[in-house]
C-alpha cells in the first residue's frame, strides 16, 4: 500500500509542477490546497529538497518550486526516497536486498518467483511515469466529469 508520506510527496510535486511557471509556493499553501498536515509536509518538502527535487527560497516571497522539469521527476525515485524499496519481500528489491529469515532455499523459492515478477512490473509502470504524466492525466479526467 502507497504510504501516506509517498502520497503526499507526489501531490505536494504535482501541485508544485502544475504552479512551476509561479513563484515559490509557501508550505502553507500547499498544505490547504492539498490536505495535508503542515509539520508532516515541511519533513517531507525538505527531504525532496536534499535530493534535488526541490529548491527552496527563504523570506517573503519564499518557498518550494521544482528544481527539475516535471517530465524528469518519476514515481520510482519519490517512492524510493519516501518509503525505501519497492519490491513487497526484501529478496526480490533490487536497491535493499536481504535474505528473508525463514527461507530455505532461495533460488527455488516460489514466493520469491513470483514477487520478482511483480517488482518488475510495478518498476516498469513507476520508472516510466513522471509527475508531468500525473498532471497530464489529471487534465485529462477533469474533462471526462
Amino acid at each position: 500500500m502507497l504510504s501516506k508520506k509517498t502520497k503526499y510527496a507526489i501531490k505536494a510535486l504535482v501541485i508544485l509542477g502544475k504552479n512551476a511557471d509561479q513563484p515559490p509556493m509557501q508550505i502553507s499553501k500547499i498544505a490547504e490546497l492539498e490536505r495535508i498536515p503542515k509539520k508532516f509536509l515541511e519533513q517531507i518538502l525538505l527531504e525532496l529538497r536534499n535530493s534535488g527535487f526541490l529548491y527552496s527560497k527563504k523570506g517573503a516571497g519564499g518557498g518550494y518550486s521544482l528544481n527539475k522539469d516535471p517530465k524528469d521527476i518519476y514515481l520510482v525515485s519519490i517512492m524510493r526516497i519516501t518509503d525505501g524499496p519497492i519490491a513487497m519481500v526484501p529478496c526480490a528489491s533490487l536497491n535493499f536486498y536481504h535474505r528473508c529469515d525463514e527461507c530455505h532455499q532461495e533460488t527455488t523459492c516460489g514466493i520469491r518467483d513470483v514477487f520478482i515478477e511483480v517488482r518488475d512490473a510495478t518498476l516498469k509502470i513507476l520508472s516510466e511515469t513522471s509527475i508531468a504524466d500525473i498532471i497530464a492525466r489529471e487534465s485529462g479526467l477533469s474533462l471526462i466529469q
